[in-house]
């Protein structure tokens, strides 16, 4: 992995002082602690900065910022192209050399060769992009396919900034960021600011799949190319359905999985994975195994916490496979300290409470291993949420009942406390079958309930992934418009449970999850990589049938099938529990003094972004035990916390 950062001012904003790139590729370093580099082109005013965490080519002959042979490009990028081998091979025939191994170089070869839009189409991975093009005066920044790697651009003072995190670009002395209260409502619906927002109303996330391409100091009107669209590949795969008997199908997923993992385990430097014992990171972790000659480096936190440990599971699967573990059981206490370091890791507000666990499980990681693989995707991809085999199923049944009544119901159903619906369902499913059983399922109920009076599937997936459902109420200010919001860009097909993977494909997975693992990681200077979303496994997994997916209202259950090839379905078969800390008792107990200090009422008021009275009234609810408001108050204590580090 690695991290940049770069400028290109216009003659009104003047020279940039000397020492300014040094400034803003060191607070990036923890991306990249082993090599830095700077290059400058001052008839343009550009500059390109890099921090090299060395993955392959451990030479000089990676180093960044690089120049293309003809000198006419020159690149900082951010991540991994996989079939690099390929592209080199392919290169090398029509009469392309190289000095060294990197797939930087392989990348500016290719540009050279076939243009910036065919390259980057032909290149498969995780990166980002910055591309200087000292010919046509042109920059282009480019995302990967799923967003896995990050890139922020702003325009401040006559200077166009960009870089791998926020940070970077607050070192420039043009930067000038005013928090966007529009975002701070799509931060409250959704715990994250999806992209293309910021928290700060000057500054954009290229978009996953795109590149943003500015000419000729022309910053207020970039273009923008979309080189891969999630939309159209749904579409077109959902419409291409595979046809198949289940082992022939089991036969392909286990042949496209091995072979983007065994591209996945390249590296010059020690490699490992995190394994939770759930079905998508045991799947990786066995194929892995099954390719490798030696055993496989396996990392899994623990917590003493009755619902919230997978230590024991991941343990188990490890001992099958035969892998090297390391599990490391976390106190509460050592899991709180991480609170703190929240706010400077993920630079805008981010409340998904597993980024504690996952911040803890790299940092346990990164002292064996610089790369480890892990299992994100697998849920979207291949029908894993549980909401994915009810909510399809679910409203086929309330659809014939009147809005009106379905909104009735909910109500009365959420008069009832969380933790009393969770005594009386827990008693009703002790006798249950393990796949049946259900963790907090109060909480479960009162989101039901929430959308029950919905018109729509669309409706019931947006009250579903909602957190404060009137943001506006909270913030006094409307959301600007998502995918969510902005029906085209929805899918053509009317699949429920089809519909509901592609909103969390290109919504939770690229602005939640993968920023979550992405930060985390890198905070620590460990490389993740994510299998799963090899794009060629996508576009395979979403022609994969239905009834592939689903099958007695159990989700991934071809994936399932490939896992139970390689570790016993006894050692998989239990409740989905997540990634989680118990953060709802904690706010109860040992974090109730800092986060009392953070939303009262009088700094609320003087601050300004949040109406006191709502969050008091959700405040009350939660130490009452009333209801269980963990997950609204953490969004608010995240922002509080982050905003608290920017006023310093």
């Amino acid at each position: 992995m690695c991290g940049f950062a770069g400028y290109w001012t216009s003659s009104s904003a003047g020279v940039t002082p000397a020492g300014v790139l040094a400034a803003m590729t060191q607070c990036i370093v923890h991306r990249g602690p082993d090599d830095a580099g700077e290059w400058y082109e001052q008839a343009a005013e550009v500059g390109l900065g890099f921090r090299r965490l060395a993955i392959l080519d451990l030479t000089p002959a990676g180093h960044q910022p690089m120049t293309s042979a003809s000198g006419r490009y020159v690149v900082i990028f951010n991540g991994e192209i996989y079939n690099f081998a390929a592209l080199r091979e392919e290169l090398s025939a029509v009469g392309c050399v190289f000095r060294g191994h990197s797939d930087t170089e392989i990348l500016l070869a290719a540009v050279e060769r076939w243009g910036v839009v065919e390259a980057i189409r032909r290149c498969v991975g995780m990166f980002a992009i910055a591309l200087w093009d000292r010919e046509q005066r042109t920059l282009h920044l480019v995302r990967d396919r799923f967003g896995e790697k990050p890139l922020y651009y702003g325009v401040m003072r006559g200077a166009l900034l960009f870089g791998s995190e926020l940070k970077a670009l607050q070192a420039h002395p043009a930067w000038a960021g005013e928090i966007d209260r529009g975002a701070v409502s799509l931060f409250l619906r959704h715990n994250y600011v999806p992209a293309p927002y910021t928290i700060y109303r000057d500054v954009r996330k290229v978009v996953p799949g795109t590149i943003v391409t500015f000419q000729d100091g022309r910053f207020e009107s970039p273009s923008v190319t979309t080189y891969w669209s999630a939309l159209d590949m749904v579409q077109q795969s959902a419409a291409d359905p595979m046809q198949g008997s289940d082992e022939e199908m089991i036969d392909q997923l286990d042949a496209t999985l091995r072979r983007t993992i065994r591209e996945e385990m390249i590296a010059d430097v020690p490699l490992g994975a995190f394994l939770s014992g759930g079905v998508d990171s045991s799947a990786l972790v066995a194929l892995m195994q099954a390719q490798s000659s030696a055993p496989v480096r396996t990392f899994t936190i623990g917590f003493n916490e009755v619902g919230y440990n997978e230590a024991t599971y991941a343990k188990a699967v490890a001992a099958h496979l035969g892998t090297d573990h390391t599990e490391l059981y976390v106190t509460p206490e050592e899991a709180r300290a991480v609170i703190p370091r929240l706010p400077t890791i993920y630079d805008e507000p981010f409340a998904d409470s597993s980024q504690i666990p996952t911040f803890l499980v790299a940092q346990l990681a990164r002292r064996h291993v610089t790369v480890s693989l892990s299992g994100e995707g697998g849920d979207e991809l291949f029908a894993g949420y549980n909401r994915y085999f009810w909510g399809e199923r679910l409203w086929r049944r309330l659809q014939p009942i009147p809005r009106a009544i379905r909104g009735a119901l909910g109500r009365s159903l959420r008069t009832v406390p969380p933790h009393r619906w969770d005594t009386i369902i827990g008693t009703a499913t002790s006798v249950m079958p393990k796949r049946y059983r259900v963790v907090t399922p109060g909480h479960k109920v009162h989101k039901t309930a929430a959308f029950l009076g919905a018109d729509s599937p669309d409706e019931m997936y947006r009250t579903v992934m909602t957190h404060w459902p009137d943001p506006a109420a909270v913030t006094g200010t409307a959301e600007p418009r998502t995918i969510l919001t902005s029906s085209d860009a929805w899918p053509g097909f009317d699949d429920v449970v089809q519909r509901m993977m592609y909103f969390d494909m290109v919504t939770e997975l690229p602005d939640d999850i993968l920023v979550k693992v992405d930060r985390a990681t890198m905070a620590v200077s460990l490389e993740s990589r994510a299998p799963f979303l090899d794009h060629r496994v996508a576009e395979f997994a979403w022609r994969i049938p239905m009834h592939q997916k689903i099958r007695h209202g159990q989700g991934k259950w071809l994936l399932r099938q490939l896992l139970y090839r390689y570790v016993p379905k006894t050692l998989i078969e239990r409740p989905k529990m997540g990634f989680g800390v118990p953060i709802d008792s904690w706010l109860r107990g040992p974090l109730r003094e800092w986060a009392e200090e953070l939303i009262a009422p009088s700094r609320l008021e003087r601050e300004g972004f949040f109406a006191p009275a709502a969050i008091s009234t959700a405040w009350h609810e939660h130490q009452t035990g009333q209801r269980n408001n963990a997950h609204l108050l953490w969004g608010v204590l995240m922002f509080q916390g982050w905003l608290a580090t920017t006023q310093r």
